[in-house]
């Protein structure tokens, strides 16, 4: 257990040091928020992909692959295209776009693109920023209290209090330059660990061949491509849902402030590649670790109801222990909270900027200078983390049976949904309007929860809906009306820069 400690120490010195050394390059908000634009390609692609990911990657996927079998699969051939359009179709010209109008931020870049002549668009995009990420950072908050609960036995209540307070420690002094130093590390922890997992799983129990052949034995629905049960249409619901997972990355503002903190296009040709292949193996190898997870607990005579029935998030754990040296274990818990921390940072820092860029100085205080307001983009960021630990804690205690992925997927899908619409018509479309930008935005951040709490009792087309879950209808949603808004109320003043 000493060395399992001293290995976490090590991680967090790390981490600490990180945020040490970005505190000297802050000067202003530019580089807190951005890193003053001067990121290079292996630093962006890491960084947003850690993102990207966070402790749904690594509890709640591994959890996914050990409950659905293989269908799991079609959740990483979601993520592959949607960080492949991301990459390869909006992040040049986003970036091309975003220096043009000299942004920082989401709502810089908005506001700009379609000329707004008031501050409708950046309230709208700032509350609702702040909201989803205040959720979505209690989520993961929330899996900090899981990962030490699993990996060493701790009291869930003070395992996330402990992960908390080390995430806001280095973010509150290095902003995103700590945060994407930081990200570039966690993330190749998080490749190391997720792919090599599988190799001793395969190693240790002979050969994939026999692991085929057990899960065949424990149930030969986790073998089918159509989930346990064949092809149905609820099946075929859930694995449209697993793949519109990917829909997230075309426009959520933590991914995609990472385009606008790189050094050039250039830069981000070279990182779309890395980025590809990043997210092809540490997905398709969490996924794989269910398969290995699921195989390894039933056989040893673990009780899968138990496991199974808390969403499979003990299944990463469970596999480390029983494969992995106890030293390693360590290894293991810094992984876990790599994933976790790198996706908390990020959020924190763009939620800031939001409140503090977007709203206290462009609507109510548009002379204070950028310098001034690097102090006050600290203050937001504390508030805005010890809201979401409250929110986790509450959620904690209202909500025992709940599930790492679903309560992740939740903060994920509303971002997206309010965001990402807004983004691709805005790079894709010349007839998009603020009229239809705001009524996306609108439409698609309260889509959210009606698809999420109302429709699902709805009959036999709620639940199929509820297996579909919320990213792809509440992206419908906004698209459509967004369209629809704009055809109605076409505005004279048409962006540029198309």
């Amino acid at each position: 257990m000493l060395v399992q400690y001293l290995i976490l120490i090590a991680y967090l010195g790390i981490l600490f040091l990180l945020g040490y050394i970005a505190s000297k390059r802050i000067k202003n908000i530019s580089d807190y928020y951005v890193g003053g634009k001067q990121l290079n390609y292996w630093l962006v692609a890491f960084s947003s992909r850690a993102t990207g990911e966070s402790a749904w990657l690594l509890l709640g996927l591994t959890g996914m692959g050990a409950i659905s079998g293989v269908s799991a699969y079609w959740v990483v051939v979601g993520e592959i295209l949607g960080v492949g359009v991301a990459w390869f179709f909006m992040a040049s010209k986003f970036k091309r776009l975003t220096d043009e109008y000299d942004s920082i931020t989401i709502p810089d870049f908005l506001e700009s693109h379609f000329k707004s002549k008031n501050f409708n668009l950046r309230k709208i995009s700032a509350i609702a920023m702040a909201i989803f990420v205040v959720i979505y950072v209690s989520a993961q908050i929330d899996a900090t209290g899981t990962a030490f609960e699993s990996f060493l036995g701790w009291n869930y209540f003070a395992g996330a209090i402990v992960g908390f307070l080390i995430v806001l420690a280095y973010i509150f002094l290095g902003g995103f330059v700590a945060v994407a130093w930081s990200d570039m590390f966690q993330g190749i922890l998080m490749f190391a660990g997720l792919v090599l997992l599988p190799i001793v799983g395969i190693y240790t129990i002979g050969s994939w061949d026999s692991i085929i052949e057990g899960l065949r034995t424990i149930d030969a629905g986790l073998l089918d491509p159509w989930g346990p049960g064949g092809f149905t249409s609820m099946n075929l619901m859930t694995l449209l849902g697993f793949a519109l997972i990917g829909l997230g990355f075309l426009g959520s503002p933590q991914v995609f402030v990472r385009f606008i903190s790189v050094r050039d296009q250039k830069e981000i040709k070279k990182g779309r590649w890395v980025a590809i292949f990043y997210t092809l193996l540490t997905d398709a190898a969490a996924v794989t670790i269910g398969l290995i997870g699921r195989y390894i607990f039933t056989s040893t005579g673990t009780d899968a109801e138990a496991v199974l029935g808390s969403g499979g998030q003990d299944v990463l754990p469970m596999a480390v222990h029983e494969l992995m040296p106890g030293f390693l274990i360590g290894m293991y818990v810094a992984i876990v909270l790599s994933a976790i921390m790198s996706t908390i940072d990020s959020l924190l820092v763009v939620g800031s900027s939001a409140l503090t860029r977007d709203l206290y100085q462009k609507v109510f205080h548009p002379k204070k200078s950028l310098e001034e307001l690097t102090g006050q983009s600290r203050i937001t960021t504390l508030v805005m983390a010890f809201l979401a630990l409250a929110l986790s804690m509450i959620v904690a205690v209202s909500t025992p049976d709940r599930t790492i992925f679903w309560f992740v997927i939740f903060g994920w899908s509303g971002i997206a949904a309010t965001f990402c619409p807004v983004i691709i018509l805005a790079l894709m479309w010349k007839g998009y309007t603020e009229k239809g930008a705001i009524v996306s935005m609108v439409s698609g951040f309260i889509a959210v929860p009606i698809f999420k709490f109302v429709v699902p009792h709805w009959g036999s087309f709620g639940a199929h809906i509820e297996k579909l879950d919320v990213m792809g209808p509440s992206f419908v949603v906004a698209i459509v009306l967004g369209v629809l808004t704009s055809l109605a109320f076409p505005e004279s003043s048409k962006p540029e820069n198309q």
